[in-house]
């Protein structure tokens, strides 16, 4: 027990710390290849953001854990909505300009609502995880398509500032990202295995642990880039950052769990009670950020109904680890 704490605790950090690194070299390298700004905040920053609960969830479904891939992902959702934009707005109210995350809202609504629809019958076949991931190539090709259509959006300003703060030589930029991807399977196998030593001492879910301990870890890289971007007044990345994780979270995350482990009984809660809550934070997020009227913007009233869903739903399963462990 204390050793598989020991292997949440390092693999965790070195998670966290590899993710970054292997965001910050694939986006110097891309620029370095003269990849559009815009493109590397929409794509390379997303897909980074996404790596740890994507290496998790191939992991842990190949281990045959898919109960805690699929924990992973929604609860990184509701981590991300309700944890760290939450938390953002609550410390500085967050603007919305530009137009390609507006575009990004409904989309993501639409897909977090197919993701439901998947799992209706309480099963996640692979021709559904299959689906996903094709979903989730189209998303990138969008985001593609978008980018070369939205040059000057206020999202590639703020972008292009952060690559100029942080100048690196093409040759450490090659560097972190292969090191920082390496990193990044190995303490994901650490933590995965930490995870289900846990739950199976405990005698709780794997399913659960996934959506507590596992989400929240996972989710680190978001924080940190998100509070960091809010601070900066760079709101437009603070929330693509997260919608665009989300997006990827429920298209590649489910869709790679999916297809390498399909789930012949995915637990009833799920569809019950988690679902739900990502559906409806999304709802909310939504409508404080679309902007029906004027400019999006989520102040510090809707961040803080967005943290108190988050600390309501998270006691609760805390409760249920609790209940179990007695």
């Amino acid at each position: 027990m204390l050793l598989a704490a020991a292997a949440i605790i390092a693999g965790f950090i070195v998670l966290v710390w590899s993710a970054d690194r292997f965001v910050d070299g694939a986006a110097a390298t891309a620029k370095h290849c003269g990849m559009p700004t815009l493109l590397i905040g929409m794509v390379i920053v997303g897909f980074g953001t996404s790596a740890p609960e994507m290496v998790v969830s191939a992991i842990a479904a190949l281990n045959g854990n898919p109960g805690l891939a699929l924990g992973n992902a929604y609860g990184s959702n509701i981590a991300n909505t309700g944890l760290i934009l939450g938390f953002s707005a609550l410390l500085i109210p967050l603007s919305v300009h530009s137009k390609i995350v507006r575009k990004e809202l409904p989309l993501l609504l639409a897909i977090t609502l197919l993701s439901g629809a998947f799992l209706w019958n309480d099963r996640l076949e692979r021709w559904e995880g299959i689906v996903l991931l094709f979903g989730f190539f189209a998303l990138i090709g969008w985001s593609i398509f978008s980018a070369m259509r939205n040059k000057g959006d206020q999202l590639e300003g703020e972008v292009e500032t952060e690559l100029e703060d942080n100048p690196m030589p093409l040759g450490t930029a090659i560097f972190w990202l292969i090191a920082g991807l390496v990193l990044l399977i190995v303490s994901s196998r650490i933590l995965v295995w930490g995870a289900v030593t846990i739950a199976e001492s405990l005698g709780v879910s794997d399913l659960v642990i996934g959506l507590t301990i596992v989400a929240l870890g996972t989710s680190l890289p978001e924080l940190a880039a998100t509070l960091v971007a809010a601070r900066k007044g760079e709101h437009d990345i603070a929330i693509g950052n997260v919608v665009g994780s989300n997006m990827f979270n429920l298209l590649a995350v489910v869709g790679i769990a999916g297809t390498i482990a399909p789930m012949e009984h995915v637990p009833h809660e799920v569809l019950s009670r988690d679902w739900p809550m990502v559906l409806g934070l999304t709802i909310a997020l939504f409508i404080f950020a679309y902007g029906f009227k004027g400019q999006g913007r989520i102040n510090r009233w809707e961040g803080s109904a967005l943290l108190m869903a988050y600390l309501v739903y998270t006691g609760y399963l805390v409760g249920t680890i609790t209940k179990a462990a007695l």
